[in-house]
């Protein structure tokens, strides 16, 4: 049975991804297409994946295009007639140009086929951003409540950086948080010189982040925190036949004391157990107004089998903004345009060597494991939009083979006021495909050893 389930939820995040980019990829070609036919370019081909060797799963003629699905969704592509492209088709070029042609056509118009793809991909993400934002909203925890009701409990890490448990963060890069989710934003972490400003004992403190550190969190795609919310001693779950069922104690009880040892935040009810580990206690509880007093025993380990009740005494703390349809658009677009230039800060970052890209990369397995175990539409629409942008930035990226590499020499050609010769477009066109297929096979191969040994 358990075989079963997690076979399930491996389809369910692959069926996420494989329908992601069937989206993305067959509207970045759509971009590519509808541009050329506009000029009067033919297309040969339009191909929602890679069939690779010529395997198909689909394909159909509709006049001059043979339409299809390939086997391998790493992509997708169009062939234009008289264009050098990863076909490395020269039997074409062996001809004087025909109207139809896309070696035919000025630059300018060759220009606008080029960055076709990468225009539909900027105005995809920002519709899905726009619209998920439209139709669902965003609910968001305000700071203050997070400082009005205990501060923050840090991690190893974060005590590391120089917090302490209890600190109530006002700031960050003194930048005032409205939202708690400004504290924790990986954004923040791009770059160097992460300051936070927090009040502890009533003084206000600024805390540098290193660099070490922060790119350590940064590195671990969410798996490291400096710090979380500061939650109240609220239980959630409890373990079936463990010692606090035993005691009698239920969800939605609020521990006050363990022993001698009063009590308010769940961080500290932790400290509390281990003092006394493999003992008998007597433990207070508060519920519906009452106070009972119950007695457990703690095992070796610090534990009575029991779950904090999570966000319990931010429940009636939520803000909740609604966006009109015209109003939901410039939200997507900040949305959208903030994480492309996160991005773009990313890779630099990258290129300059202070990230590290093994630990940073995601290839199809991480990306998949983003979407989930669940089928969550909301969760959905906001991962697909966001590969929207990553997958236009990327394409964008000046290497032959990609469509950066084609605007590229597209802009020599402008500024020379001629074309580069075809045999020199050619093996270019050769050593872009090495380099692409070399970082494919690099992200292909980190993903995997990141789902082993990260």
């Amino acid at each position: 049975a358990v075989k079963i389930l997690n076979l399930m939820r491996t389809m369910i995040m692959a069926g996420q991804l494989i329908l992601a980019l069937a989206i993305l990829v067959s509207l970045h070609e759509w971009g590519h297409y509808i541009a050329a036919r506009s000029f009067g370019i033919r297309v040969e081909k339009f191909f929602i994946f890679f069939d690779a060797w010529g395997v198909k799963l689909f394909s159909k003629k509709f006049g001059d295009t043979e339409w299809g699905i390939g086997w391998l969704p790493l992509g997708g592509y169009v062939k234009i007639t008289g264009m050098i492209d990863e076909s490395l088709d020269k039997e074409q070029l062996s001809t004087e140009p025909e109207d139809y042609e896309f070696r035919s056509k000025p630059a300018w118009q060759r220009l606008i086929v080029m960055i076709g793809g990468v225009t539909i991909n900027f105005i995809l993400g920002v519709l899905i951003f726009a619209l998920s934002l439209f139709y669902y909203g965003e609910s968001w925890l305000p700071n203050a409540k997070v400082i009005e009701k205990g501060g923050v409990v840090v991690t190893d890490l974060g005590e590391a950086a120089g917090f302490v448990t209890g600190d109530k963060i006002i700031a960050i890069n003194g930048q005032k948080a409205t939202k708690f989710s400004d504290l924790i934003n990986s954004s923040a972490y791009i770059v160097e010189g992460l300051t936070y400003d927090v009040i502890r004992d009533d003084k206000t403190v600024t805390i540098p982040v290193s660099d070490s550190i922060r790119t350590l969190v940064l590195e671990s795609k969410g798996k490291s925190v400096l710090f979380s919310l500061r939650s109240q001693a609220i239980v959630g779950a409890i373990a079936p036949a463990g010692y606090a069922e035993k005691a009698g104690i239920l969800p939605d009880d609020k521990i006050v004391n363990i022993d001698t040892i009063s009590v308010i935040y769940f961080d500290e009810v932790k400290q509390a157990l281990n003092r006394y580990k493999n003992k008998d206690v007597s433990i207070i509880v508060e519920r519906k107004g009452d106070r009972l007093e119950l007695n457990t025993h703690i095992d070796t380990a610090g534990m009575i089998g029991i779950q904090l009740a999570e966000l319990a005494q931010y429940k009636d703390d939520l803000e909740h903004t609604k966006y009109g349809f015209f109003e939901s658009f410039p939200a997507g677009y900040t949305k959208g345009v903030t994480l492309l230039k996160d991005n773009i800060v990313a890779f630099g970052e990258m290129f300059k060597g202070k990230i590290d890209p093994v630990k940073s990369v995601s290839g199809p397995v991480g990306i998949a494991k983003i979407f989930g175990a669940e089928w969550d539409w909301r969760r959905f629409w906001n991962i697909t939009g966001m590969l929207s942008f990553i997958l236009a930035f990327m394409n964008l990226l000046p290497i032959p083979a990609l469509d950066g590499g084609h605007v590229l020499f597209l802009l020599i050609e402008i500024l020379r006021g001629k074309p580069l010769s075809e045999k020199v477009m050619y093996y270019f066109q050769i050593v872009g495909m090495i380099l692409l297929f070399g970082l494919m096979g690099f992200i292909i191969f980190i993903d995997f050893f990141n789902v082993f040994f990260g």
